[in-house]
C-alpha cells in the first residue's frame, strides 16, 4: 500500500540515519541526523519508514468482536488508582501476594519496562510520592534499575526492603503512552455548568446512521458514571445523577439507551450491557442520566490484620442491648427474646478504615439530611456504610451485621497529616486522605450476632461502601475476607486479607482450604 503512495507522492524527509537500541522511551532519544524538508539526497537509496503497530491486550480485548476464548495469562503486574487506561500505582505479584514498588531511583527507563509489559507504549511519566494513591500491605521492590531490554520489571535489578526503608507514601506510579482510539467522539456532556458535568449524550446507531440521544436515568449508578468520565478523559466520577431537570436541555430529545449496566472495566459506555429495546419508566430529558466528574477520588481500604487480631466472642446481656436493637443491629430472632432477660452471642472485632486515595471521603448526603440518634448521641451521615457477613463455604449467609448508619471522622492520621473531620457538636463528617476512622470492638453494632449460628467453619466477610453510594477510585479493594472456625464456645479468625490482595491461585487455595475445613469433624 505504501508503494502506491510513493508512486503518487514525492515524500519529504526530515530524519536520516536513525539508530535506536530499543530501550529509548522516545524516538528523539535515539542517535539520528536532521535534514531539511524535501532534501532528496538524504535518502537516495531508501524510502520513508513504515511501521505497523499491534494493539495491547487491554485495547485488543475491548475492540475484538466475538473471539474464541483464550487461556488467561497469569498477571504479575497491574496498575491501580489511575483514572485513565495506562496510568496508576504499580503493583507486582510476589509469593502469591500483591505489593507496591518504592520510588527510590524510579525513572522513565524502568517505567517503560512496566508499560511495555502491560501492552502499552513507552512511559510518558515516571511518578513518585504516591501520586496515584497509596497501596496497603507489602512493598516488594526498591531501587529498581532496568536496562530497558527486560520483558518484566521483575527481571530488573532491585533491592528487597524492610518497613524502615520505604513507606507507602513513596509508592511508584506511571503514565504510559497509549494509542489514540477516539472514544471521546461518541459521547458528550450537555447542560452542565462546567466541562466536567452534564447530561450524558451518546452517539449510537448503525454505521452511517448514527444519531445523538440521551440515556435513561433509571438504575444509573456510580460504575456507569465512572465509565463515562474515563471515556471523556475527565478523571473519576464524583456523582452519578438519575435526574437532570436542573440543567438546560440541548436539542437532543430522543432516548437511545436504557438499562445500562457496567462493571467499571469498560473503556466506553457502548461496551456496557443494556436493554435491546429502549424501556424506561420516565422518558423525558429531565430524567436523563448525568454525571459530575473529578480529577481525584477517595479510596477506602480496611485494615484486615486488625480484624484478625481483635476478634473475640462476647455473651452480652439483653438489658444492655436496647440501643442496638433500636438500630436493628441484632439478628431477627432477638425480637422474640425474653427481654430484658437472657443474652446474645456477639462476634466482635475492631474496624479501621483507611482513606488511601487522592480526595477526602465525604458522605453522599448533606448535613440537612443527617439523622440524629438519641441513644448513641450523634448524627449519622450514611444509611449503610459497612456490611458484616458470616458465610458458609458455599456462600450461604448464616449471620450478618452492619453499621446501619455511620458517623465518619478522622480517628488518627499519618505523620504530617492533620485531622479535618469530627462528629462531635454536629461537626463535618468524612475521612481525610492519609487518615483512618477506627471503630473499636467495644462500640455498639461493631459485631455480628451469632446467637443462632451452629459450630462449623465459615467465611467472615466485611464490605465497605457496599452499595457504591460514594464514588471511589477503586472498588475492588473494598472487601475483606477471613477463614473462621467456631466450635460453639470459641472462635478462631485467620487468613484475613483484602479481597484483591492475593493472586488468583492463592485465592483459590483460600476457598479450597475453607471447604476442606468444613468437611472435618470438629
Amino acid at each position: 500500500m505504501h508503494r502506491l503512495y510513493l508512486d503518487r507522492q514525492k515524500p519529504s524527509f526530515r530524519l536520516h540515519s536513525v539508530k535506536c537500541s530499543g530501550t529509548e522511551v522516545h524516538l528523539s532519544l535515539c542517535p539520528l541526523e536532521f535534514y531539511k524538508v524535501n532534501s532528496s539526497a538524504a535518502c537516495q537509496d531508501g524510502g520513508p519508514v513504515v511501521v505497523s503497530c499491534t494493539l495491547g491486550p487491554l485495547f485488543a480485548a475491548q475492540n475484538a468482536a466475538q473471539t474464541a476464548p483464550k487461556k488467561k495469562k497469569v498477571e504479575t503486574i497491574r496498575l491501580k488508582g489511575g483514572s485513565r487506561p495506562g496510568e496508576g500505582r504499580i503493583e507486582v505479584l510476589k509469593n502469591g501476594q500483591w505489593g507496591t514498588v518504592c520510588d527510590d531511583r524510579w525513572d522513565l527507563q524502568a517505567a517503560s519496562v512496566v508499560c511495555r509489559e502491560l501492552g502499552f507504549g513507552s512511559a510518558k511519566e515516571a511518578l513518585t510520592g504516591a501520586r496515584m494513591g497509596q497501596g496497603m500491605g507489602s512493598i516488594h521492590m526498591n531501587e529498581v534499575k532496568c536496562t530497558g531490554h527486560e520483558q518484566s520489571i521483575l527481571n530488573c535489578q532491585y533491592k528487597n526492603i524492610t518497613e524502615e526503608d520505604c513507606k507507602h507514601s513513596e509508592d511508584a506510579a506511571v503514565r504510559c503512552n497509549i494509542p489514540y482510539m477516539g472514544y471521546e467522539k461518541t459521547i458528550r456532556l450537555a447542560g452542565g455548568r462546567t466541562q466536567q458535568e452534564g447530561r450524558v449524550e451518546v452517539l449510537w446507531g448503525p454505521r452511517g446512521e448514527e444519531r445523538w440521544g440521551f440515556v435513561c436515568g433509571e438504575g444509573w449508578g456510580t460504575k456507569e458514571a465512572a465509565v463515562v468520565c474515563q471515556q471523556l478523559g475527565l478523571g473519576f466520577v464524583s456523582s452519578a445523577l438519575q435526574e437532570t431537570w436542573y440543567w438546560d436541555a440541548s436539542n437532543v430529545t430522543e432516548m437511545i439507551m436504557s438499562g445500562v449496566r457496567c462493571s467499571g472495566t469498560e473503556m466506553t459506555l457502548q461496551q456496557c450491557s443494556r436493554h435491546k429495546a429502549v424501556s424506561c419508566k420516565n422518558t423525558g430529558t429531565r430524567h436523563a442520566a448525568g454525571v459530575i466528574c473529578s480529577e481525584s477520588a477517595s479510596d477506602l481500604i480496611l485494615h484486615a490484620t486488625l480484624v484478625q487480631e481483635t476478634a473475640y466472642i462476647e455473651d452480652r446481656p439483653l438489658h444492655m442491648l436496647y440501643c442496638a436493637a433500636e438500630e436493628n443491629c441484632l439478628s431477627s430472632s432477638a425480637r422474640h427474646a425474653n427481654w430484658p432477660y437472657g443474652h446474645r452471642r456477639l462476634l466482635r472485632f475492631s474496624s479501621q478504615i483507611h482513606n488511601n486515595g487522592r480526595a477526602d471521603f465525604r458522605p453522599k448526603a448533606g448535613r440537612h439530611s443527617w439523622v440524629w440518634h438519641e441513644c448513641h448521641g450523634h448524627y449519622h451521615s450514611m444509611d449503610i456504610f459497612t456490611h458484616y457477613d458470616l458465610l458458609t463455604p458455599n456462600g450461604t449467609k448464616v449471620a450478618e451485621g452492619h453499621k446501619a448508619s455511620f458517623c465518619l471522622e478522622d480517628s488518627e492520621c499519618q505523620e504530617l497529616v492533620s485531622k479535618r473531620y469530627e462528629c462531635a457538636n454536629f461537626g463535618e463528617q468524612g475521612i481525610t486522605v492519609g487518615c483512618w476512622d477506627l471503630y473499636r470492638h467495644d462500640i455498639d453494632c461493631q459485631w455480628i450476632d451469632i446467637t443462632d449460628v451452629k459450630p462449623g467453619n465459615y467465611l467472615l466477610q466485611v464490605v465497605i461502601n457496599p452499595n457504591f453510594e460514594v464514588a471511589e477510585s477503586d472498588f475492588t479493594n473494598n472487601a475483606m475476607k477471613c477463614n473462621c472456625k467456631y466450635d460453639g464456645h470459641r472462635i478462631w479468625i485467620h487468613n484475613c486479607h483484602i479481597g484483591d490482595a492475593l493472586s488468583e491461585e492463592a485465592n483459590k487455595r483460600f476457598e479450597q482450604y475453607r471447604g476442606q475445613l468444613n468437611n472435618q469433624i470438629l
